[in-house]
């Protein structure tokens, strides 16, 4: 399908897909959304239990549905740095963006961090499916499959799910695939989406998860976080 680098609300570049009139972050901001949705209502929240479990283990484990773009894995590349948390960071991608793409992408330059530009790159280009320790912080290990075929079980203690929107790929947002991620997480592990639609809450809830509704980013007026536990 054809793709196309466009320019979102806050500055920063995504990818259409002109097909689908679908888009891998949202035009309101790409960096807006990813910040809201996964850093501060996923990451922060979980560095924030982590803080305050007192068992002195600073190390957390996070599978991204959808690496795409690698703004996410970007994201938390920075703030495990900020914080000294050890973080594996695991990225699920069936098709892989260009290089060309890759290199039309702004994110460092909108985040101001342009001397981590060529982390940004080095996210992209190193090989699939082994662990590449990228600072002293963060490991970065991609693997190039469906979201299906995830066997993974007990291993991370946050998912980020952001597959493309239900109105395109419906087959991604069901009770079969969130079992799969329901299995993944860890007793207690969190999954955040920008989803909100009724349906992919009762999926959710279907399998086992607690769902809550929070607000959403710009242009959106809510979205999801679910626990396996209480």
């Amino acid at each position: 399908m054809q793709r196309k680098i466009i320019t979102t609300a806050d500055g920063s570049k995504t990818i259409q897909i002109e097909e689908w009139n679908e888009q891998y972050h949202s035009i309101h901001g790409a960096i807006q959304e990813a910040n809201h949705v996964y850093i501060k209502h996923g990451l922060l929240f979980c560095f924030d239990r982590l803080n305050s479990s007192n068992e002195g283990n600073q190390k957390m484990s996070v599978l991204e549905i959808g690496f795409g773009t690698g703004l996410n894995a970007f994201l938390t590349l920075l703030q495990a740095d900020d914080h000294h948390i050890d973080i594996h960071y695991t990225g699920v991608e069936a098709f892989p963006i260009s290089a060309d793409e890759m290199a039309d992408l702004n994110y460092s330059e909108e985040l101001h961090v342009p001397e981590k530009t060529s982390l940004f790159e080095e996210m992209h280009h190193i090989p699939w499916e082994i662990d590449q320790r990228l600072t002293s912080y963060y490991t970065l290990q991609k693997q190039q499959k469906l979201f299906k075929d995830i066997t993974d079980k007990e291993q991370f203690d946050l998912i980020y799910f952001d597959a493309f929107g239900a109105r395109v790929q419906p087959e991604l947002w069901t009770e079969s695939i969130f079992e799969i991620m329901f299995a993944a997480l860890k007793s207690n592990g969190v999954l955040v989406t920008y989803a909100a639609k009724g349906s992919v809450r009762r999926a959710m809830q279907a399998v086992g998860f607690n769902v809550e509704k929070l607000p959403g980013p710009p242009g959106k007026r809510e979205m999801l976080r679910a626990r396996k536990g209480s």
